[in-house]
């Protein structure tokens, strides 16, 4: 009895692919008499054993039409797997028989032939129109001396001892401790979280929300004051946003900043340094190290973008799919890391919100990824054996306890890592990246810079919590 399958390929849109698959009319008639053998084993009827129910009686008690879906169901399934093995096909996610299960049935009958049609989801071959020669611009982080001061300085804040002022009035750079209600100018009703006792309050432009630091300072302790503010119109609190109030200030303390001297004895208390001295090189070696990673990655992006741009490929919509739920995975982790609950913050309708929401994420992703592939395909750039060895050795080294980690996918986490800089190395050698014409990163080189934090410990404040205050955020 004739079994193999003859099956004809052929490419659809969205990186899909039509297997025409002809099952042998032995094969459906040996699926049709397995199924009847094992339902006349699971079925129980009055006066016969279990598995000794004559057919006729069988069909006659389970109906025709059920008989031929189990037998259709187990049909379909082994002739899609060996007609992907036959084919050397891998298939992304499950194959869809194309005019459905039903239409399907119609035209089963046992002992014929049987010709179905499945589409299914292949990985994509991305190609690139181009892979040198490519010309991007990309901002230069400058070094700027002036940040390791205004981090000293920041330090210095940090480290300041706050000492009590009693002969002047609130200013500026100040610490004021304030009891404080507030009521909507419109209504007089009063404000939401907008009361407090023994609020801690840097006085300083920015710190609040507009009027608010403005109405303490020349403020003296013990004096009450009414003072107008307006909300912001991106105020978090919807019901204030743009909305006038006025607040009754009391000022209880006020207390003044007395900043460490810029000495040895400072760099050793902000910082592992023994003196300013080394403590200034350090930073300055840091802020460094930070502008040529921020160039760096500009760098890198810019150039990736360009190389996405050249990028030929069809995104078969499992992949999409599974990349969403690889970022809602993300995100997932994340939230737990923060000590939130996501089996109760993940109900069904957020998810479908934020895999809807990650959608251009998700292709952006992908494109991303398969533009790198392509290049390594296209110019032939692998990761070396020794050097992969070499990469991997000092990778566990640094780990604390190597043996929680599962090794293969450690190293395939690191060759993908090599791989990655040997691809970006090669696309630096074979393009040209120039700087923009107008404008400077170095204007913005402060941002993710690092900070001499203090190894000292804060002492705890009494404040209000984030509702009760009117910040500025």
């Amino acid at each position: 009895m004739a079994t193999a399958l003859s099956v004809k390929t052929s490419p659809r849109p969205g990186s899909r692919l039509a297997l025409e698959v002809g099952v042998p009319g032995g094969r459906s008639q040996a699926s049709y008499d397995a199924a009847l053998e094992r339902l006349s084993r699971s079925v129980r009827l009055p006066g016969f054993r279990k598995g000794r129910v004559p057919r006729a009686v069988l069909l006659q008690q389970l109906g025709p039409v059920r008989v031929r879906a189990t037998a259709l169901e187990e049909l379909v399934e082994s002739a899609c797997r060996d007609a992907l093995a036959q084919e050397n096909v891998a298939a992304l996610g499950q194959p869809e028989i194309s005019d459905g299960f039903e239409a399907l049935l119609d035209r089963f009958q046992p002992g014929e032939e049987l010709v179905l049609t499945l589409e299914l989801d292949v990985a994509p071959t991305p190609s690139l129109r181009m892979t040198r020669g490519l010309a991007v611009e990309a901002e230069a982080v400058a070094f700027d001396p002036a940040r390791v001061d205004e981090l000293l300085n920041d330090s210095r804040r940090q480290l300041a001892t706050l000492v009590p002022v009693e002969d002047r009035a609130a200013a500026t750079g100040d610490v004021a401790v304030i009891d404080f209600s507030g009521t909507f100018t419109d209504s007089g009703e009063a404000i939401e979280g907008g009361q407090g006792e023994g609020l801690e309050v840097d006085l300083e432009e920015g710190r609040m929300i507009p009027g608010f630091v403005e109405g303490i300072i020349g403020q003296t302790v013990g004096e009450t004051r009414q003072v107008t503010c307006r909300f912001p119109d991106t105020y978090p609190q919807e019901d204030c946003r743009g909305r006038d109030a006025s607040f009754s200030i009391t000022l209880r303390d006020l207390k003044a900043r007395e900043l460490p001297d810029l000495d040895d004895a400072f760099a050793q208390r902000a910082s592992d340094s023994a003196t300013m001295a080394d403590l200034r090189t350090q930073l300055e070696q840091r802020l460094r190290d930070e502008a040529e990673r921020r160039t760096r990655s500009n760098r890198r992006e810019a150039l990736l973008k360009a190389l996405v741009e050249q990028l030929e490929v069809e995104l078969p919509e499992t992949l999409i799919r599974q990349e969403i739920n690889a970022l809602l995975q993300e995100t997932a982790a994340e939230m737990a890391q923060q000590g939130l609950d996501v089996k109760k913050l993940f109900t069904p309708e957020v998810v479908r919100n934020l895999a809807s929401g990650s959608r251009e994420e998700a292709t952006s992703r992908l494109r991303r990824s398969l533009a790198l592939q392509a290049l390594a395909r296209a110019e032939e750039i692998s990761v070396g054996a020794d050097a992969l060895d070499a990469k991997l050795n000092e990778v566990r080294a640094g780990l604390s306890d190597s043996s929680r980690i599962d090794p293969q996918r450690l190293r395939q986490a690191v060759e993908e890592d090599l791989l990655q800089d040997q691809l970006f190395l090669w696309l630096e050698e074979h393009s040209t990246v120039g700087e923009p014409a107008a404008g400077s990163a170095a204007d913005d080189a402060s941002a993710e810079t690092p900070k001499a934090k203090p190894r000292a410990k804060a002492k705890p404040k009494a404040k209000a919590t984030e509702a009760e205050s009117p910040s500025a955020d």
